[in-house]
């Protein structure tokens, strides 16, 4: 990858002079909350970065959990990636139509499966749109089948029982990716069902705060300081977490920025530990 992806992070110009390389795939990764009432394959249909394939979070999931685009098995997302045409030794792009959304998630994915060539378009489909760069629309080209080899990276995935034994630990760093007020528990969940607060003794960096105005990434040092300011130490072990595990992966993206690469992210995240199962809750601030 390009030097500009030691930090995770690839910038519209370098796609641009690469879309022809033929070891490159790109991924549109575009997801919305369903009260956004958006249809991201209907919009990938209708314009998308020349040569993407789109990646359907939902679809690629765990469809036995009940919880919402938990990650799948790996037999499952091998399978899907042979399908697509993503082999081993890709070097893979991820954008979503927001600037850097959903496609933290996807590139999360990827990376807990074990693939570490993967990247973040910095600022995404709008940004690319903003700058005139040519669309397609339509299906991508079907490409050929290529083999798979998934090897699931545990470090940087975490699940309830693990949860449960580490928010008790001395010195965890938790750091939720919700809204304040969401994070307090001021406002309610989008989804029905779910409790107000957060995990106690978690932090808070609202993802929207990792982001210039215009859908980029801030710079090492905003991002850092943002930590700082939540009492995050990036030098030790993170875990992040959110609704359901998207905007948790932005935290987890901008802390590879910074060099924390092996930060972890709760799967489940709020959609799991906020229903009504007798895990405790803190309202308020972060204290």
């Amino acid at each position: 990858m390009p030097k500009s992806a030691k930090n995770w992070i690839v910038e519209t110009d370098w796609l641009a002079s690469h879309l022809s390389s033929p070891d490159l795939v790109i991924l549109d990764g575009s997801w919305h909350l369903p009260t956004a009432k958006r249809d991201p394959k209907k919009e990938y249909l209708a314009e998308h970065i020349p040569g993407a394939l789109f990646f359907d979070i939902d679809d690629l999931s765990d469809e036995k959990s009940s919880l919402p685009h938990m990650l799948p098995s790996t037999v499952k997302f091998s399978s899907r990636m042979k399908k697509m045409g993503i082999g081993d030794g890709a070097r893979i792009v991820v954008y979503d139509t927001s600037g850097i959304f959903s496609a933290a998630r996807v590139w999360w994915t990827f990376r807990a499966m074990g693939h570490q060539d993967v990247a973040v378009l910095n600022g995404g489909l709008r940004k690319w749109k903003a700058e005139g760069r040519p669309l397609e629309d339509g299906p991508a080209p079907k490409r050929y089948e290529r083999h798979y080899t998934p090897l699931q990276n545990t470090e940087i995935i975490r699940e309830l029982e693990e949860m449960r034994a580490l928010f008790q630990k001395p010195g965890t760093q938790i750091v939720d990716a919700r809204p304040a007020a969401r994070f307090e528990g001021r406002d309610p969940e989008p989804r029905p069902g779910l409790r107000a607060g957060h995990i106690p003794g978690s932090k808070n960096v609202p993802s929207q705060e990792l982001l210039n105005a215009d859908g980029t990434l801030k710079s090492p040092e905003e991002l850092g300081n943002l930590f700082n300011t939540a009492g995050i130490d990036v030098s030790r072990p993170v875990v992040t977490t959110c609704g359901s595990g998207v905007t948790a992966s932005m935290l987890a993206l901008a802390l590879a920025v910074l060099g924390q690469t092996n930060a972890a992210v709760y799967d489940g995240s709020w959609a799991e530990w906020g229903q009504d199962n007798g895990l405790p809750v803190e309202t308020g601030p972060a204290r």
